[in-house]
């Protein structure tokens, strides 16, 4: 009763300006997990189709070394894409701001959408692989902008549960890629341009409802010093009049930012109070892509075959399934259990379910419900990483920095992340084919080593406010600096404190 209670309020804090612009900036991220599943189940038709542009071209059929590399070139340009544009998250949002970075950010999804969607009609792979590497471009910057503008305009009991839509909103765009790519609806020999073309939809759409969205107004008042337009943002936000609390814990965090120069992201490793945070936000990020979530979904669709299953795409989608359906689950338990025990449990979980993995998959051959093993396996390491790595690295890089360092973090942050996925996507298939089914005991092994950095490393940050986060960090580094500062980190680290409100959830 008492959860059904929280919850209810925690609706009744959801203002409808509120639901519109976390809906409105997730469109991004729904198009993010879109174009990362879409390229996979059509890809014995597009190599077929670059054959024939290369016969229509030369009037001989592709090498087969030339066609490989063709394909690995149009899956992997997407990361590399990704992590060029990444780096920039930080000039872009401090530059245009979150709101108009979102929407300029648009014209490069329209430009790769359209390369990809015109490629067979033009008979150029090159469209392809130039749409590939132009929507990876709108994707890096997404995966920093979006949970940069969800974190700032979120309330702080909120914003767990809000910053979960980044990955929900990810992993319902891979189930709709994995849907639409079945052969019998969008993954045929003419449809697949329209398949990879369909992305321009929920980019209109989003260009459509975010001019009706505020700008942060964390971002007015902190960067722009514009309070007048901070305060009418947070009016539309929270649906008070009153919001002098609000402004009071950003006034405290632009007076603390006004006494730090500008943070570049060198300095974000050579500077001792950013050194422990930047490093926790990359450890968090390299924790979702080296997990070994890519393996299974590699694996899955041999795993079923073994396992009988007639059609194993129907299962593989079963996975999508699991994995949208555990995101849901995170969402409702990250404010109440916490970021730190939640990524805990998930890497724990993960753990367990790759040793069973290899285990199952070692006596497949003589004992034959093992396949059935292997698969429950399967499902429970998708759900347990959608309990903790999937959604949470992604806002709690958002969490560990106040609004100087911010933009700088995140794109070293959403750097990191793609890189490593850059990494996964090129190596995974030959370690896989060295060390076959003992490749999941090197990702076991890691996720050992994550969950024991969790433990000692990373701290909580359910229910403070950013500036409360990151006096913590001050606090540590200047102790481990031995200096004379104690006294001023005595005092309440926001004036929320002075106005009797403790940044908890009540």
């Amino acid at each position: 009763l008492t959860f059904l209670s929280n919850n209810v309020f925690l609706l009744q804090r959801i203002t409808g300006t509120l639901a519109l612009s976390v809906f409105t900036a997730v469109l991004g991220s729904l198009q993010f997990g879109y174009n990362i599943g879409v390229i996979n189940a059509p890809q014995k038709i597009i190599e077929a189709d670059y054959n024939s542009t290369w016969i229509h071209r030369y009037s001989e059929p592709i090498p087969e070394s030339t066609l490989t590399s063709l394909w690995s070139l149009s899956v992997a340009i997407f990361s590399i894409g990704g992590m060029l544009s990444s780096f920039s998250v930080g000039v872009v949002s401090e530059w245009l701001g979150r709101r108009k970075a979102m929407l300029i950010n648009n014209l490069l999804a329209f430009i790769g959408g359209g390369l990809m969607g015109m490629s067979k009609v033009s008979q150029s792979f090159e469209m392809m692989i130039l749409g590939r590497f132009t929507i990876g471009a709108y994707c890096g910057l997404a995966s920093g902008l979006v949970p940069m503008y969800v974190g700032e305009i979120a309330p702080t009991n909120l914003r767990g549960a809000l910053g979960t839509l980044h990955q929900l909103a990810i992993v319902t765009g891979i189930l709709f890629a994995q849907i639409l790519g079945l052969e019998s609806l969008l993954g045929s020999e003419e449809l697949w341009p329209v398949l990879m073309g369909i992305t321009v939809i929920p980019t209109v759409l989003q260009m459509a409802l975010l001019p009706f969205c505020p700008e942060s107004p964390r971002f007015l008042y902190i960067v722009r010093c514009q309070e007048h337009h901070a305060k009418s943002g947070l009016r539309r936000l929270t649906g008070r009049v009153e919001v002098s609390e609000d402004l009071a814990e950003m006034k405290e965090e632009k007076r603390r930012m006004d006494m730090e120069r500008k943070v570049s992201i060198a300095e974000l490793f050579r500077s001792p109070l950013y050194r422990q945070p930047i490093i926790i936000a990359i450890l968090l990020q390299l924790s979702q892509q080296l997990s070994g979530i890519n393996a299974i979904f590699y694996y899955s669709t041999s795993i079923f075959q073994k396992a009988g299953v007639e059609s194993p795409v129907y299962a593989t989608i079963g996975a999508g399934v699991v994995n949208c359906a555990f995101t849901v689950v995170s969402l409702f338990l990250v404010e109440r259990m916490g970021r730190r025990t939640l990524h805990m449990l998930g890497l724990a979980g993960m753990c367990v379910c790759a040793v069973v993995m290899t285990i199952a998959l070692n006596l497949l051959e003589g004992v034959p419900w093992m396949s059935y093993v292997s698969m429950l396996a399967i499902f429970g390491f998708v759900a347990f990483f959608e309990v903790g790595p999937g959604p949470i690295p992604w806002f709690f890089v958002a969490e560990l920095f106040s609004q100087g360092p911010r933009p700088a973090a995140m794109a070293v942050a959403g750097c990191s992340n793609w890189t490593a996925n850059f990494i996964v996507g090129m190596g995974f298939q030959y370690i896989a084919n060295l060390c076959g089914p003992y490749v999941f005991l090197i990702f076991a092994a890691m996720l050992l080593f994550f969950l024991l950095f969790t433990f000692f490393r990373v701290p909580e940050t359910r229910g403070k406010t950013f500036d409360q986060i990151s006096a913590n960090f001050h606090r540590h580094s200047q102790s481990m600096m031995d200096m004379d500062l104690g006294m001023e980190l005595d005092k309440p680290s926001t004036e929320l404190e002075y106005l009797g409100a403790d940044g908890t959830e009540h």
